[in-house]
């Protein structure tokens, strides 16, 4: 098993900046992908970010791109997601994730953190 620990959330003026974390600790080893995916209020679940544990390959939502930055401390097994330029369309809970295999729909990953909560005020 892997646990999967978010921090980092809150509330943000819009233009504003977080960073979130997730740490993962248990049977890591074998963890390929960790990703990031968000959900807001009647929404499907969305994919914000993924980054490869073995090599530092990235990828991001299309909704994202250009604004969000996600990057790795591999020693420590911890995943970090840097938002800036947040729009209240960015309102969600966030939830780390991570699979055994590179992929941007949620069902791919096997282990999920309980999520973090971000507001963006207008």
């Amino acid at each position: 098993q892997v646990q999967l620990v978010e921090s980092g959330g809150g509330l943000v003026q819009a233009g504003g900046s977080l960073r979130l974390s997730c740490s993962a600790s248990g049977r890591t080893s074998n963890i390929y992908i960790m990703g990031w995916f968000r959900q807001a209020p009647g929404k499907e679940r969305e994919f914000v970010a993924r980054i490869g544990l073995s090599g530092p390959s990235t990828y991001y939502g299309d909704s994202v791109r250009g604004r969000f930055t996600i990057s790795r401390e591999h020693d420590k097994n911890t995943v970090y997601l840097q938002m800036n330029s947040l729009e209240p369309e960015d309102t969600a809970v966030y939830h780390c994730a991570a699979g055994y295999y590179s992929s941007s729909v949620p069902k791919a990953y096997n282990y999920w953190g309980q999520g973090t909560q971000v507001t963006v005020s207008s």
